[in-house]
């Protein structure tokens, strides 16, 4: 039995002391550090992250869903979902740069400690260690430099991440942030810069391509370098086989898989429709409200009403009609006048030279401009075949003012000529007599209501389109009379969307106001298909209208005009030049062939239709020399439409045969077969 030792029982008592005091310093300073570090983590989980925009392209579609043109300053990216990524694409960027992304806190301290030893070892930030996340923080909220400070702030920023997003939603962020080079910001934009498609198609040897590059998008760019890509490329591979996303037969082909780029000196962020897309832009910025900012960085979706069939073959025609030994400069708008929506505009034969958009400029109509004096005319007792003699006239107005008008030419008939000759023909005197005829102002009034904002002053000389217009005024008027006299305010956009779907602007309804009776408007539009038959301005190029056409020419000095219409498009077409200078032999002609040639194609996927005869119309046969209704004797019958109550009642008596009863000549009872058989037999 030992013997009992007090010096050691009081050196044991000391040394479970220390023991307890340095064990309740522990635990003390444990406490003390969880206390600090639960206080800062939920500091960083209520802390706000710094405010931040992710600038994104906004994009202008056609009404059948191309894209028109995308907007943006300077940062050139599309936002898209996680789930309109291609999976080898989000693996491949999980592989090669952060493996354990969906299993640290936005840190990964051991590569961190690696990255650590290797900086002290060569006494400078020489080795990175960053995760998603970290490079996400980074991009959203730092600079670039090399600094201890800036390391120590990304993970701070790094953490509140990871605590305020999911692990997808850091992902998706940072997949629609990095830069791939060539200007292209996020992984839509490189996928669409490098191989021409959605990212959601990448396969898998295009995935591992474009995972490589935000390493060093200078370097490992294929449009700079293809050997230093292709060995980026492989090493992605290699990282997907080592996680197990892929197998190395699967790497392998993919490897050596040929890729498909997209041309590099390929021309971008060309509008198909420039002249429109500035229009657009326009309408944007000053109509509805929206700021340039958001515009150019918010991630608009600008649904319009264009065409992009229509608007091709508009662009076309010109580059092919217009003359290349000189600068004869041309403008075409293209409207529905059934809904007033905006399917085609050109506004020069090349943007690139010249931004002008001519459809809004301001030139004189010439006799384009008759119809409207003619509808006036309509509206006020006029018919058909309401005559005045065409002869050299003087005419006295205002205070003993004169005005002389001629005809083309100096040709006269010398004779009375009714209204639809005087259309047909384009007779200056007759317009002029049917302009004061009426009384002046009944014009400016008529040109209002279809549309017409320009301050037009009630002179002789407004008759024959002496004052300035534009395209897209007369072609918003001729939609008037194409819509049986219905006005509809031009559309060209349709809805418009924020970066999250919100609609800001939506056209809900189509608004008509009846300006002018549907019997006027028809009667109008019947004169005027007969500008495309024999003896009429716009007969030379009737042989490719192989369907019911309404229009009229008109031509100054300087200007070549012609706006026609079916009853699914009205076009109006300018040709001139810009500085003034006289149209040259052929010019007009040339205005001719472009809009005849458009129409042409426009109509093409569009069924033949005819013009809606309203109920307050009838049609009989008259003789166009007296006027009256015609009879079995008459050589020239011709099939005219008349306003209820206002045809003709008696019978011509310039032919009559005195041996027998005048005897009409019915009209078709079927019109409307008569007449699609005639268009279907020419075409």
């Amino acid at each position: 039995m030992s013997k009992y030792d007090p010096l050691n029982e009081m050196m044991l008592y000391r040394v479970l002391k220390k023991i307890k005091k340095i064990s309740l310093v522990l635990l003390s300073l444990f406490f003390i550090f969880s206390s600090l570090l639960l206080f800062f983590i939920l500091y960083l989980q209520a802390k706000p992250l710094p405010k931040t925009t992710i600038e994104q392209t906004s994009f202008i579609y056609s009404m059948d869903g191309e894209v028109i043109d995308d907007l943006y300053s300077g940062v050139n990216r599309e936002y898209i979902p996680l789930s309109k990524i291609s999976k080898s694409l989000i693996e491949a960027t999980i592989a090669i740069e952060d493996r354990k992304f969906y299993s640290h806190f936005g840190l990964d301290l051991i590569r961190i400690g690696g990255a650590v030893i290797e900086d002290i070892k060569q006494m400078a930030k020489v080795q990175g260690a960053s995760t998603i996340t970290q490079q996400l923080a980074r991009n959203l909220y730092l600079t670039l430099d090399k600094t201890w400070k800036r390391k120590v702030d990304e993970a701070l920023l790094a953490i509140q991440l990871e605590f305020q997003y999911s692990k997808d939603e850091i992902l998706e962020m940072y997949l629609n942030q990095i830069y791939y080079g060539h200007s292209a910001n996020g992984i839509q934009m490189a996928a669409k810069t490098y191989f021409n498609k959605d990212a959601a198609d990448l396969d898998l040897a295009e995935s591992a391509m474009l995972a490589g590059i935000p390493k060093g998008p200078s370097v490992y760019s294929p449009f700079k370098n293809l050997e230093k890509a292709k060995r980026r490329q492989k090493q992605v591979l290699t990282s997907m086989v080592a996680v197990g996303y892929i197998t190395q037969e699967e790497a392998n082909k993919a490897y050596q898989e040929k890729l498909i780029f997209k041309n590099p000196n390929e021309k971008v962020n060309l509008a198909s429709a420039p002249y429109f897309r500035d229009y657009i832009v326009s309408l944007v910025k000053n109509e509805y409200g929206i700021e340039e900012e958001q515009l150019y960085q918010g991630g608009l979706k600008i649904y319009t009403t264009l065409d992009s069939k229509m608007q091709k073959a508009a662009e076309e025609t010109l580059a092919n009609r217009l003359p290349k030994d000189r600068l004869l400069q041309g403008a075409l708008i293209s409207i529905d006048p059934t809904n007033g929506f905006i399917k085609a505009m050109v506004g020069g034969r090349d943007y690139q030279k010249s931004q002008y958009n001519r459809v809004f400029a301001e030139r004189q109509p010439g006799s384009s401009f008759k119809p409207i004096l003619y509808l006036a005319a309509l509206e006020n007792g006029f018919t058909p075949v309401s005559k005045f003699k065409s002869e050299p006239t003087v005419f006295t107005f205002g205070q003993n003012q004169t005005y002389q008008p001629t005809n083309f030419g100096n040709r006269y008939p010398n004779r009375e000529i009714d209204l639809r000759y005087a259309l047909t023909h384009s007779d200056n005197i007759y317009a002029v007599k049917t302009h004061m005829e009426i009384g002046m102002e009944k014009l400016v009034e008529m040109s209002m209501k279809l549309g017409i904002d320009k301050d037009l002053k009630p002179y002789p000389s407004l008759a024959l389109g002496s004052q300035e217009v534009t395209p897209f005024e007369m072609a918003k008027a001729y939609a008037t009379i194409a819509n049986q006299g219905k006005r509809i305010e031009p559309t060209a956009i349709l809805k418009i969307e924020d970066v999250n779907g919100n609609v800001l602007y939506e056209k809900k309804e189509i608004i008509e106001t009846e300006v002018v009776s549907a019997d006027s408007s028809f009667i109008l539009t019947y004169l005027m298909e007969g500008v495309f038959e024999q003896g009429g301005t716009g007969y030379s190029v009737s042989d490719r209208l192989n369907r019911p056409i309404a229009g009229k020419t008109g031509t100054t000095d300087y200007d070549a005009w012609l706006i026609g219409y079916t009853p699914q498009l009205v076009t109006a077409l300018w040709a001139g030049y810009d500085q003034n200078e006289k149209l040259v032999e052929g010019d007009s002609m040339i205005s001719k062939e472009i809009w005849a040639d458009y129409m042409k194609k426009a109509h093409q996927s569009l069924p033949l239709q005819l013009f809606t005869v309203p109920e307050g119309v009838i049609s009989l046969y008259i003789d166009p020399e007296s006027g009256k209704i015609a009879t079995e004797d008459c050589p020239n019958p011709r099939l005219e439409a008349f306003v209820k109550g206002t045809e003709p009642t008696e019978y011509c008596d310039l032919h009559q045969n005195e041996d027998k009863e005048p005897k009409p000549i019915e009209p078709p009872k079927n019109e409307s077969f008569w007449s699609r058989l005639k268009y279907w037999w020419k075409q």
